[in-house]
């Protein structure tokens, strides 16, 4: 594995290249970096060149700004862009995995760049803001929202965690952990407080360009974990896959399935990818 940066608009990104073959992106969700994919990167790794990254402003992706900024979709998704422009050679198509808050980044990518993209796959992306109760969905967020404002990171990660039904399991001892695990655990941490204050209102109220996606369906899954299910992690892609005529995918574990059960999760994630690169 090697690790280098990309200076873009705003920011330098930090990236993780492993394997060989076709490149696939993977975006980990809001406050996550790199290395939340070492369970499943090194499989995957088998048959493409896996590219991992932390997004603006996280971990060891550097603002130029000395304040952190919201994040945007639509500037995390230019970042993705061209990191897949920069490591993709020319005639050649990338893959993209999305997990969670980085599902949502990967649709806005697919609808924006789809001459780029072989195929998408969506997992549990947290755009709430689709359901049809999206207006009470809307209060829970401003609640938690409130209470990292008046009572810290802790209070406010208690409440969505009870709020999206309890399905995610908490973040493991980094005492209990290698080098490696311990030190990202230790970075999620500290970009907890960043990801309240400023993506956690942004990427939920996130509203998929339906009529774009439609006409990209042979390049998009939407994928939800077995575990989620009826929970609301699981529903805005149970929603959107019905409104674009597709089939959810169920994925072992639940929100964090490729953490949860690595093994099987890596297996039917290649299983999805080869299929698709198949002419």
């Amino acid at each position: 594995m090697r690790s280098e940066t990309l200076k873009v608009p705003g920011a330098s990104l930090y990236y993780e290249v492993r394997g060989d073959g076709p490149v696939l992106l993977l975006l980990p969700g809001s406050g996550g970096d790199a290395a939340v994919f070492d369970p499943i990167a090194d499989t995957l790794a088998a048959q493409f060149t896996v590219v991992t990254l932390d997004p603006r402003g996280y971990s060891r992706s550097t603002l130029d700004s000395v304040e952190p900024v919201d994040q945007q979709v639509a500037v995390q998704r230019d970042d993705a862009y061209r990191l897949i422009e920069t490591l993709t050679p020319a005639g050649e198509d990338a893959y993209v995995f999305g997990g969670s808050g980085g599902a949502v980044v990967a649709l806005d990518l697919l609808a924006h760049h789809p001459e780029r993209l072989r195929l998408v796959v969506a997992h549990e992306p947290p755009c709430f803001a689709i359901l049809p109760d999206a207006a009470e969905q809307k209060v829970f967020i401003d609640e938690v929202y409130t209470l990292f404002r008046t009572e810290g990171v802790a209070v406010a990660g208690a409440r969505f965690m009870e709020g999206i039904g309890g399905t995610m399991k908490p973040m493991p001892n980094p005492a209990d952990l290698p080098p490696r695990a311990a030190e990202m655990i230790h970075r999620l941490h500290a970009n907890a407080a960043l990801m309240m204050a400023h993506e956690l209102r942004p990427i939920t109220a996130y509203l998929p360009d339906e009529r774009t996606l439609a006409t990209h369906t042979d390049r998009l899954i939407l994928a939800a974990g077995k575990e989620t299910r009826g929970h609301l992690p699981h529903r805005p892609a149970a929603t959107l896959a019905d409104r674009l005529h597709l089939p959810l995918t169920e994925f072992p574990g639940g929100h964090s399935g490729f953490t949860e059960a690595p093994t099987e999760f890596a297996a039917q994630l290649l299983d999805l990818l080869l299929a698709a690169r198949v002419p």
